[in-house]
């Protein structure tokens, strides 16, 4: 290399790559050049000191006020849980075949699945950087399974490309990726770059692309049994006299630049959604039950909290039973909330002005989930789809797949929607048999011979509706964040918030727990210095 010649810094020539060719090629690149992040977890909080006889009330049996109450009385506090429900768990949710469910409005649901059969509405996968769950998970005896994140073999679907019909995840991914690669190619090739890149790096970028995007040896990515080999076969390799391979035509570059395809190929990017992943056996739920097992006895269901008052010396909660209408107050020294901030910022709560702005500043998603149960499982006998998801541009938004009992007979049940904003919304509005005919229809531009003809039952959770939390999680902005984070997680007196609304982990068990931990240490420090 000339002296003084500037040669960019490994992420400038990083920051160019992801200019020009997305995240996909971003990760490649940083793969080659080295590069290519967990959860904070140092392992169960030290509690050590507890004084006799001090007394906490936790607000919520979901994860994050069971594992406080869990760890509280292995301190030797004295720990009563108030849950609005009849159940554990909040939002770590499983609903079975004969299951009732009542949403805001009151539209009810008596679910029919086959026995065995279940649909997650909250929570449905644990990513396998999220060690607080996993050690929880693993210290109560949750029998974990796999979960099959990223699947080549599911649907992408636009209705603005490839004619508005379906096409395979590997063949469009592998056609995004291959022109992108030779785009790339022929900008290095080219000098085009805006920085410099040093002589080795070149190299070792142009062999990266070559690899990543199956280019021939003149850097172009066309229809031969290279590129066959990521997006499919017009004819597989087989045996004898026609068992040559016939390479598949290349779909327009056009139609894979629809974001469709770029957004569903981020979406396994993402650091939450990388895999491997894992769900529990048996359902989701299972996590709750073996959360509120360790704390049996010491849960007040059926609790309706309408206020929480707390002076210099200890905390009221008054409550209502739900099934009778009794009022009861209950007194502790400290309390742990972990009541949703959509629900908290309703009730009466001795908070200070700052606290109480914090709690009414984050707004929560309304995602609508639906879970259709299919007599045969005919994704696998007639697509060869084991796992994984389907993405479409419909409200519905993607279908996910069963990842257990996979080649079995009989009825399973299959993800037919994950609605998110304005898909959300409009299904939101709808009684719970529309929703469920909106996803049939939907659900058929992607398993067009199978999908209404072997549908047996659904069921659907529109969060937005559901009475105990109003919304699916909380929504923080920059802004907010900034504004309002610090004083939402702060000690008010004897009073400390928990759950995924306080925490970096949004939207995740993990961000629950991690907050949970946090919270309870905090509460401790201050409970030895009083």
């Amino acid at each position: 290399m000339e002296l003084g010649a500037r040669t960019p810094t490994r992420r400038q020539l990083l920051s160019a790559i992801a200019a020009v060719g997305g995240t996909a090629a971003l990760y490649q690149a940083m793969t080659t050049l080295g590069h290519a992040a967990e959860t904070q977890f140092a392992g169960p909080p030290n509690l050590a000191g507890a004084r006799k006889g001090a007394s906490v009330i936790v607000l919520g049996a979901g994860l994050a006020g069971l594992l406080a109450a869990h760890e509280l009385t292995k301190a030797g506090y004295k720990v009563q849980i108030l849950e609005y429900q009849d159940r554990a768990g909040g939002r770590n949710w499983s609903l079975r075949g004969g299951d009732t469910y009542t949403e805001l409005g009151g539209a009810t649901q008596k679910v029919g699945y086959a026995p065995g059969n279940y649909f997650n509405p909250g929570p449905w996968r644990i990513p396998h950087h999220h060690k607080t769950l996993l050690h929880y998970c693993k210290q109560f005896g949750v029998a974990l399974e796999p979960f099959i994140q990223f699947n080549h073999n599911t649907w992408i679907h636009s209705s603005q490309s490839f004619g508005g019909k379906p096409v395979r995840f590997k063949a469009a991914a592998a056609d995004f990726e291959g022109n992108v690669a030779e785009l790339l190619a022929k900008s290095v090739n080219q000098n085009a770059l805006d920085q410099q890149v040093t002589p080795e790096d070149r190299e070792r970028l142009l062999e990266a692309l070559k690899g990543w995007g199956m280019l021939d040896k003149d850097y172009k990515y066309a229809s031969n049994l290279r590129s066959a080999s990521h997006r499919g076969y017009d004819r597989p390799p087989g045996g004898g006299i026609n068992g040559a391979p016939i390479p598949s035509a290349l779909y327009d570059f056009h139609d894979v630049l629809d974001p469709q395809v770029w957004t569903s190929m981020a979406f396994f990017m993402g650091h939450e959604m990388q895999t491997t992943m894992f769900q529990p056996v048996g359902g989701m739920d299972m996590i709750g039950k073996a959360f509120a097992k360790q704390v049996e006895g010491q849960i007040t269901y059926n609790a309706k909290v309408s206020k929480i008052a707390q002076d210099d010396k200890g905390v009221a909660v008054t409550y209502a039973d739900t099934k009778t209408g009794k009022v009861v107050t209950a007194e502790a020294d400290w309390c742990v909330c972990t009541i949703p901030l959509s629900v908290l910022g309703q009730i009466d709560t001795q908070v200070t002005d700052e606290m109480m702005a914090a709690i009414k500043a984050v707004p929560y998603s309304g995602q609508v989930k639906i879970g259709l149960e299919m007599k045969r499982r005919f994704w696998e006998e007639e697509d060869s789809i084991y796992g994984g998801h389907s993405f479409t541009d419909q409200e519905i938004a993607l279908i996910s797949y069963p990842n257990s009992n996979f080649f079995g007979d009989g009825p399973a049940v299959l993800l037919g929607a994950f609605a998110r904003e304005m898909g959300a919304y409009r299904l939101a509005g709808m009684t719970p048999e529309q929703r469920i005919e909106v996803a049939l229809q939907q659900g058929s531009v992607l398993h067009p011979a199978s999908y209404r003809k072997e549908f047996a039952s659904g069921a659907s959770v529109a969060w937005s509706r559901v009475p105990w939390a109003l919304g699916c999680c909380a929504r923080w902005t920059e802004e907010t964040r900034k504004e309002h984070y610090q004083t939402l997680v702060g000690m008010d007196r004897r009073i400390v918030l928990a759950g995924e609304h306080a925490s970096y982990v949004g939207c995740w068990m993990e961000g629950a727990l991690l907050s949970s931990i946090d919270a309870i240490t905090r509460l401790h420090k201050r409970a030895l210095e009083a």
